[in-house]
């Protein structure tokens, strides 16, 4: 029998977690979670990480499982999951995985070429450089530097944008040098399905959302990172609007609408990603009988 990864994607506060739970208890295995920054063990609130309860309920890997101040990137991702499944097969023919990070995923089902290591104080000096002349000052540099990837790349996405001019500045390179013509071969079959909402109600979701973490402490939680602001991982939603307003330069509350207007922004571009994946089956709502014949059909193919 060929082993098979059921991935789950979808946007922000879609609901993939709840469904890669009831998946992942249903065929009795693990979640591999496919998340940039639920990795991270001093985050919490911010990234929406399931609840200690779900995490006892179902094995999770990538969640917790590295430091803020670890330098975690798709290929990081990629050598870790690919562990994972292996240690998941021995027990189970499915693994599930689930989660927003499209680079990650990609990474994970067709591989990625190896990036060279980015010095330390260069990786440093640009995050501080942004965080003192921000987005526009980021767009900028790899507007200049990197015409290619700024042509092709996510502009809104500061994430992505600091990768990319950490590797053109690091390695003299495009980042676009180091991605795989063609796709690495896995000894196991995928079944990527995705959790396809109405904008409105994702949208509904998404303020929902951040109103229960604003609840739970998230300001509290973004001001204890602060000390830590210059790492990659707090270059994100959900903290540096916080940041901004430690920093004086908004309001609680205006701090706050902008977690909802960038999350919803993010969200989008997690559409915009995964919709150009001609392999992901859109879904409003799924059921086990769908995802168990999707798994075996993918087992009569490999099986001839």
């Amino acid at each position: 029998m060929v082993n098979t990864v059921i991935i789950i994607v979808g946007p922000t506060a879609s609901g993939k977690t709840a469904l890669s739970l009831q998946v992942a208890k249903h065929l009795g295995t693990s979640i591999i979670s496919a998340d940039s920054r639920q990795c991270f063990r001093e985050l919490d609130i911010g990234v929406a990480k399931p609840t200690n309860e779900q995490l006892q309920q179902v094995k999770h890997y990538f969640i917790n499982s590295h430091s803020i101040i670890d330098a975690v990137t798709a290929q990081t991702f990629e050598e870790y999951a690919l562990h994972a499944a292996d240690e998941i097969f021995k027990n189970s023919r499915f693994a599930v995985m689930v989660g927003g990070t499209g680079l990650y995923i990609k990474a994970f089902c067709e591989g990625l070429d190896e990036i060279p290591a980015i010095d330390e104080a260069l990786r440093n000096s640009i995050i501080e450089n942004y965080n003192n002349h921000g987005l526009q000052w980021l767009q900028q540099q790899v507007m200049e530097t990197d015409s290619a990837f700024w042509q092709a790349g996510e502009k809104q996405n500061p994430h992505r944008l600091l990768r990319a001019l950490q590797v053109k500045l690091g390695t003299g390179k495009s980042i676009l040098n180091y991605q795989k013509k063609q796709p690495a071969k896995r000894p196991f079959n995928i079944l990527k399905i995705g959790i396809d909402l109405p904008r409105p109600l994702l949208y509904t979701n998404i303020d929902t959302r951040v109103d229960e973490m604003v609840h739970s402490g998230l300001s509290n939680e973004a001001h204890n990172l602060l000390p830590y602001r210059r790492f990659n991982a707090l270059q994100t939603v959900g903290y540096k609007e916080f940041f901004d307003f430690f920093d004086g330069k908004c309001t609680l509350e205006k701090a706050i609408s902008n977690v909802k207007k960038n999350t919803r922004h993010y969200a989008k571009r997690q559409v915009t990603w995964f919709k150009k994946d001609p392999l992901i089956i859109w879904k409003p709502a799924f059921s086990m009988d769908f995802i168990e014949s999707g798994a075996q059909s993918l087992q009569s193919v490999a099986l001839g």
